[in-house]
């Protein structure tokens, strides 16, 4: 706390400024979080706590609506697709620069698309998962970019893809001025430069990240704030602490149990994200007993969710059951959860082998998110529940940086995870988390299932809203069978600011830009 309010110093407190003509009021917005951002060049990461900072740095060709992820234009301005559904041409918006003052335009468009196709899963997850792999893939959805003329480029596919708009509107997929991208090479990702409402300022490594109004932004008028600074505080009490003492203006991951000490003051204000999430305890399938099948559902069995929402979620949860939450359409009510039975888990590991149990690593993430206030806490109730069938889970944990780069390399035997969807559409869930073409990427537990696959391929290539919702259904079923993870929560996160914040309305993916809020 010590370090945050020496930080807090060099930021100001929510200084007004105010033109004496009418104008809303501008100011610098301070946003607590939990965690700081792996990197700023949303196409190399996978992480909420970097993609909600590069979300108000770049502007991606389509984005989503205020409170939904309906389709609307950004740097694209109208978009025509083929009969075929195989040829996508977008207009672009003209007169628009990077922060540099390089223009946008459709070749850098091309360029960007050029860059993540030619690159790998260690250094493009995001697209690999979206897009079928890498340019020289067979799976590789993505054919050609091409720039028809300035203001117009074409996308031609391989195959149709059903969710392709609302996969180009996701923030890993923003536009990044070419020249800062060969200017900066490796170094980008502390350097970023977009066209969005917001201009990088300066990053302090666990501290904070400093952004500053975007003066020339294409959206006339906004965005209204002077200043966005993001700061890093792990700790979800020592976070509302701040906020009670004024050091910061907006927090994210109220934990459910001190809900009650703000609602009823007048002087600030609660916020719950409309729920798009899955916590989960990622099984992976490549290491030791976890390669059977058996050993993957008894530990399903062995879970008590509803004691864990009861300890940790204060109401503001459900149990999950599946790998997606209610709200996506294609969601399957029809499959029956594992239930918490003890005699079942030993069952099946004396089936698989295991009578006598085993060990294993539990990895407990080191900062809350929003589908998970504390991994820690979590880990051990999970620990205490595995232990009860003989298994035995060691606790180990990592700097959240390493502890992704190390999950998503498989190097984990069960670990603590969770998603907030990033475009409303079930092949975000399913295929983004669990089909093979995402292993190496983000699917973490390196889950294989041939059939699945093919489902979820065909699932991309329909446009019949409900055949794909059918063979979605049919996804969820397998992925049941074979238990790649342990389904935990779906949450309803909160968050909480002061009631002077106007224009703020928290987005279910996850990522909030802050182009119309403002402090009056």
């Amino acid at each position: 706390m010590l370090a945050l309010s020496m930080v807090l110093v060099g930021c100001g407190k929510s200084e007004k400024t105010s033109s004496g003509k009418g104008e809303s009021s501008q100011s610098t917005l301070v946003y607590g979080r939990g965690g700081d951002s792996v990197a700023l060049d949303p196409a190399t990461v996978t992480d909420g706590e970097s993609l909600k900072v590069t979300k108000n740095i770049f502007d991606t060709l389509l984005d989503y609506n205020e409170n939904d992820t309906t389709v609307q234009p950004a740097l694209a301005t109208k978009w025509t697709i083929s009969k075929d559904g195989l040829t996508y041409t977008f207009e672009l918006r003209k007169g628009v620069k990077f922060h540099d003052g390089t223009d946008f335009n459709a070749q850098a468009v091309v360029f960007n698309f050029e860059r993540w196709a030619n690159g790998n899963a260690d250094k493009f997850p995001y697209y690999g998962s979206m897009f079928g792999g890498y340019k020289n893939d067979a799976s590789h959805v993505i054919k050609e970019v091409k720039a028809v003329d300035d203001y117009t480029v074409q996308f031609v596919l391989k195959r149709p893809q059903a969710p392709f708009l609302k996969n180009i509107a996701m923030t890993p997929f923003a536009i990044a001025s070419p020249t800062a991208v060969k200017k900066y090479g490796d170094k980008f990702a502390e350097h970023p430069v977009g066209t969005g409402p917001f201009v990088f300022k300066e990053w302090k490594r666990n501290e904070r990240i400093v952004l500053e109004k975007n003066k020339d932004y294409w959206l006339k008028g906004y965005p209204k704030l002077n200043q966005l600074i993001f700061v890093s505080i792990p700790d979800n009490s020592a976070r509302l602490n701040a906020l009670l003492k004024g050091e910061i203006d907006l927090m994210e991951d109220l934990n459910p149990s001190d809900l009650k000490k703000l609602e009823g003051n007048k002087d600030f204000q609660i916020f719950k994200r409309p729920s798009m999430n899955v916590g989960y305890v990622g099984l992976t399938a490549t290491r030791g007993p976890l390669k059977n099948k058996l050993v993957r559902q008894a530990l399903n069995y062995a879970v008590d969710k509803k004691a864990i929402i009861d300890a940790f979620y204060a109401g503001q949860a459900e149990p999950a059951k599946n790998p997606m939450p209610p709200s996506i359409p294609g969601y399957n009510d029809d499959i029956k959860d594992y239930p918490f039975d003890l005699e079942k888990a030993k069952q099946l590991l004396a089936q698989a082998g295991y009578p006598n149990g085993f060990e294993m690593e539990l990895w407990a993430m080191p900062v809350p998110r929003p589908y998970m206030p504390d991994g820690q806490k979590v880990a051990e109730a999970l620990q205490a529940n595995f232990a009860k069938i003989g298994v035995k889970a060691k606790i180990v944990t990592y700097e959240w940086a390493t502890y992704l780069d190390k999950a998503a390399k498989g190097e984990a035997d069960a670990f603590l995870l969770g998603w907030t969807g990033d475009n409303g559409d079930a092949d975000n869930f399913l295929y983004a988390l669990l089909d093979k073409d995402s292993i190496g990427s983000n699917n973490f537990t390196y889950y294989s299932n041939d059939e699945l696959h093919n489902i979820l391929v065909e699932a991309q290539t329909i446009s019949d809203e409900n055949k794909r919702n059918e063979l979605y259904k049919k996804a969820q079923e397998i992925i049941k069978e074979d238990a790649p993870w342990i389904p935990l929560v779906h949450s309803t996160p909160l968050l909480a600011g002061k009631a002077n914040i106007k224009g703020f309305n928290p987005h279910p993916t996850g990522s909030d830009k802050f182009t119309k809020v403002e402090l009056q």
